[in-house]
């Protein structure tokens, strides 16, 4: 009976160091793949949880930005919310910036020191530099609409996300988080910047924050409610030709933007055509037309008459300052869209206004088009903010034409292409040339030169000599009066 004991006693033995074995190696397993494999969707939702209990805190809500040369010394500088330089040539010493700080000076002209959070969630796909990502601004309303673009477009978005900060504010961001979560697309090509702040309507803040963090050369300006029906991607980059004038900074593509008449033709996005012809038939029957047709002075400058029957690129050849269109451009070395520009109007044509003026011309894609889903609009503060941004804007267009006139002055790039644009929508400010340094010679030249040109055009005499001089006098008289009146 002991033998029989201990032979026993001895199996269980064994049984127990095998299973005590498959347990570590279950454990083990177990846990290298949780510290190496890539986050899962549920580990994904942990990690947005967590993020979701740290908010607000501003502090810590900025990425960490370091030059890549750092000397083992300034290792403190990882553990703070820097931007790095180096030092003098030869240093190894860096200096560090908050990163709050450098936001706030980039966002300067907005309502006050945004919590903006770059990259709160990061695509995963691998962004190609000759690439075009979809610069957007999102709100709570608009989050399942973003998410049908990314399945759409299946291509870079940048997307500035704005959540108000209320009592609603965790349960706004939770809601991003589900949605974004719950689409791979999203996953895959949408950055989500987030601004949290209780200044609603900021919409040119939002749209620089969009365009700032964007990782492709280019980027389209896009409002989130409008589906892309075609491939205009495929249009511009098999084209070398578009390719060559999009790169070179001093062109931007318009994709014309069509909504229907009746509201409720335009909710279902999978109802609308899909190519050239589509659109010219139902133009036709009266279904769909430009975008804000009653307001021709928002698009009318596409010349939607002419893309009917255009085969190729052409110019925008009529602009004016309410010109508002969808466009594609380089990120960089083109303006910002002015901040100061709170609400609703004008904020998006400042923004256009100042892209043309800098020497950017308007080019209108043939067979592509964008299509507006319909939705109710907000009544809410448009009549005041309208009004107030009309003004802001009457003001905007003078200081711009003044700035620009001045530096192509200083660049000596007055009598050049660079300075076009400019000259065909400043003209009407009073005293602009002699503001921006033009000499007496050069405007009397000037004057000279626009009375040949209509005497050219329309067969009307030249101005004499005698009568330039005494409109050059006049005007100098006219300034001297104001500038004493003014010191």
């Amino acid at each position: 009976m002991r033998l029989e004991s201990k032979v026993k006693i001895s199996r269980l033995a064994k049984y127990a160091v095998l299973v005590y074995i498959m347990i570590s190696l279950f454990y083990t397993t177990n846990h290298y793949f949780a510290s190496h494999h890539t986050i899962s969707s549920n580990n994904r939702k942990e990690e947005f949880d967590q993020r979701i209990n740290s908010l607000p805190h501003k502090e810590s809500s900025s990425p960490i930005i370091v030059d890549n040369k750092i000397n083992q010394n300034n290792n403190d500088m990882l553990q703070s919310n820097q931007v790095t330089w180096p030092g003098s040539k030869g240093s190894d010493e860096i200096h560090g910036i908050s990163a709050d700080l450098i936001k706030s000076k980039i966002f300067s002209s907005s309502m006050g020191l945004d919590n903006v959070t770059p990259y709160y969630f990061k695509a995963s796909a691998e962004m190609k530099s000759q690439d075009i990502t979809l610069a957007t601004l999102v709100t709570r309303n608009r989050f399942r609409v973003l998410s049908r673009l990314a399945s759409n477009y299946k291509g870079p978005i940048s997307a500035a996300i704005h959540v108000l900060d209320d009592n609603e504010k965790v349960a706004t961001i939770k809601e991003l988080g589900k949605i974004y979560n719950s689409n791979p697309d999203m996953q895959k090509y949408v950055d989500i910047h987030l601004i949290i702040d209780k200044f609603d309507r900021q919409f040119n803040m939002w749209r620089n924050t969009a365009k700032l963090f964007t990782r492709t050369d280019y980027l389209m300006m896009l409002d989130v409610d409008f589906h892309l029906c075609t491939d205009f991607r495929k249009s511009i980059f098999e084209s070398p030709e578009i390719s060559r004038m999009l790169q070179s900074g001093k062109t931007a593509i318009v994709v014309p933007a069509f909504e229907y008449l009746n509201q409720k033709d335009g909710n279902d996005w999978r109802t609308f055509p899909t190519d050239k012809s589509g659109v010219v038939d139902q133009v036709k029957k009266m279904k769909l037309d430009s975008f804000h047709s009653s307001w021709v002075s928002g698009h009318g400058a596409t010349n939607y008459e002419h893309w009917y029957t255009a085969n190729e690129l052409y110019r925008v050849t009529d602009y004016e300052f309410s010109y508002e269109p969808y466009v594609i451009y380089k990120k960089e070395g083109t303006p910002w869209c002015d901040e100061r520009f709170i609400g609703y109007g004008a904020n998006k044509a400042a923004c256009l206004y100042e892209i043309f003026i800098s020497g950017v011309d308007y080019w209108v894609l043939p067979n592509d088009f964008l299509i507006h889903q319909s939705h109710k609009y907000a009544n809410h503060d448009r009549t005041r903010e309208r009004t107030h941004n009309r003004v802001l804007y009457d003001n905007f267009r003078n200081e711009t034409c003044l700035r620009y006139s001045r530096k192509y002055v200083t660049e000596e790039t007055w009598y050049t292409p660079a300075a076009d644009n400019m000259k065909k929508v400043c003209t009407d400010i009073p005293k602009w040339k002699y503001l921006s340094g033009i000499s007496k010679e050069q405007r009397a030249a000037d004057l000279l030169a626009e009375a040949a040109a209509k005497e050219s055009a329309a067969e009307e005499t030249t101005l004499p000599l005698e009568t330039t001089e005494s409109l050059l006098s006049l005007e100098d008289e006219n300034e001297n009066e104001e500038m004493t009146a003014v010191i």
